[in-house]
């Protein structure tokens, strides 16, 4: 039996392609502009960095104590039955919005905002069923804040040093919020922490027996082999990382084991594995490249006032 490479399993994993080069990988060297984020920005650098598994988990959770987001959730996702899927389709956008061109993240964004057009219903409340819908302004600040929070608290504790610091990368990435329609997102880490904390004091987050459901999911993800054990470490490190209000509302305890340390192992395999073949990234340098080649030719094509004879 041939044993699949860790490149391979993480990247069909992430990108449903075990090359990690599926059409919009590709086409993240084509466009005609630099996009919206620098490279060797605060959101490059974030988004580079293999604590993003367990930023994805830690927003899972997080994201999942609105109730309105969690009704679209169970009524409209497929994570039970396709969880890989479900996964790609997000590491699309995110990848699509930080490393494409402009005209990329455009188009990105509107075939996720046609997908949410159908995410409607109704769920229960103690005052009564109320509607929801993915498109309402407030799911869809909520859904960027608890991103933005996991993707810089995750980066804060297993990342490296941060660009402009986390100011710079809730910044930075609001105009991710904006291409969302999100109207006013923040854009420093204590106005982030402040937007969040209003939701736990306005009693707008509760957990009841579909966010223990999703949470019994993310606990046991169905991964075989040594990507089963990576994960466990992964979630029990999301887990870990969680504010200590949302972990108590989600009922989980963090575990006695040292599972900081165990974290910086996997994601220290992971990218090792990661690096040894191309990425989104390289594929978006290749545009840079060709965009700073053009403007250098177009520059040089410009006669001097020397050539002019002034």
């Amino acid at each position: 039996m041939t044993r699949i490479p860790l490149r391979a399993r993480l990247l069909s994993a992430l990108a449903g392609d075990p090359d990690g080069t599926p059409s919009w990988v590709r086409a993240l060297a084509d466009g005609d502009d630099r996009g919206y984020f620098a490279d060797g920005g605060a959101v490059w650098t974030v988004h580079a960095g293999t604590a993003t598994f367990v930023a994805g988990i830690r927003a899972l959770l997080i994201q999942a104590l609105h109730p309105g987001a969690m009704a679209g959730v169970h009524d409209f996702s497929r994570y039970r039955e396709d969880p890989i899927g479900r996964l790609t389709g997000t590491v699309r956008w995110i990848i699509c919005v930080t490393y494409g061109s402009t005209e990329q993240a455009h188009a990105e964004t509107a075939r996720v905002g046609r997908l949410h057009r159908r995410v409607a219903g109704t769920y229960s409340t103690d005052a009564g069923p109320r509607t929801y819908s993915a498109s309402d302004a407030a799911l869809v600040e909520w859904v960027h804040l608890a991103f933005t929070e996991a993707f810089l608290g995750a980066h804060q504790r297993w990342g490296g040093p941060l660009p402009g610091g986390a100011d710079a990368y809730v910044r930075e990435w609001a105009q991710a919020g904006r291409l969302m329609h999100v109207a006013d997102p923040p854009e420093t880490e204590a106005a982030l922490r402040s937007r969040m904390d209003a939701y736990l004091d306005r009693g707008e987050l509760v957990s009841d027996a579909r966010v223990a459901e999703v949470v019994r999911f993310l606990r046991d993800v169905p991964f075989t082999g040594s990507m089963r054990l990576a994960y466990r470490v992964l979630f029990a490190a999301a887990v870990a990382s969680l504010p200590r209000r949302y972990r108590k509302l989600l009922g989980l305890r963090r575990t006695p084991l040292p599972v900081v340390t165990a974290t910086r192992i996997v994601l220290a395999v992971s990218s090792r594995a990661l690096g040894s073949g191309p990425r989104a990234q390289d594929f978006a340098r290749r545009r840079l490249r060709r965009l700073q080649h053009a403007m250098i030719a177009d520059e040089s094509a410009i006669p001097s006032a020397a050539d002019d004879g002034s």
